[in-house]
C-alpha cells in the first residue's frame, strides 16, 4: 500500500493539480489516503509530487493509522482494525466500513522544508520508507 499525504494548501495551484488532488480525496492540507501501487496511480503521483508526500507504508504504521485516525461511515459504529486491514488487501478502501481518507494533525516537530525528499531536508515527493516516520509524527 502507498500512503499519500497532502502537504501544500489550496492557494496558487493549477486547475489540473487541484482536480487530481480532489479526485484522490485530498481536499485539505494534512489529509491522507491509501492506494494500491498500480502504474496509473504512480503516474498520477509523479504529476502531483510538488504538493504531496507519499511512500510505502508498513504494517505497524497502517495498524496505528487505522486505529487512531479512521472514522466509521455511520456515526457510533465500532471499527475492527484487523478486519479492515485484511479486507484492505483485497478491496479498495472506499468499499470498507471506514471513510476513505484520514484527517491528520500537523507533524509534531514541524516540517523541515517544503522541498523534495532527497534534495535537502524536504518532505515532498517520494519519501519511500520515511513516510512511516512522518505518519507517526502526525
Amino acid at each position: 500500500m502507498i500512503a499519500i499525504i497532502r502537504i501544500a494548501g489550496q492557494i496558487n495551484i493549477s486547475r489540473k493539480v487541484a482536480e487530481g488532488l480532489f479526485r484522490l480525496r485530498l481536499r485539505r492540507k494534512y489529509s491522507a489516503v491509501l492506494m494500491h501501487p498500480t502504474s496509473e496511480n504512480i503516474e498520477l503521483l509523479k504529476i502531483l509530487r510538488n504538493y504531496i508526500a507519499y511512500g510505502e507504508i508498513d504494517k505497524e504504521t497502517l495498524h496505528e493509522l487505522i486505529k487512531k485516525r479512521s472514522q466509521p461511515l455511520k456515526k457510533g459504529q465500532k471499527i475492527n482494525v484487523e478486519s479492515v486491514i485484511s479486507e484492505l488487501e483485497k478491496k479498495d478502501i472506499s468499499n470498507l466500513s471506514i471513510k476513505p481518507f484520514f484527517r491528520l494533525h500537523p507533524p509534531r516537530g514541524g516540517i523541515d522544508a517544503k522541498k523534495h525528499f532527497g534534495v535537502g531536508k524536504g518532505v515532498l515527493g517520494n519519501n519511500k520508507e520515511s513516510i512511516n516516520n512522518l505518519i507517526r509524527r502526525m
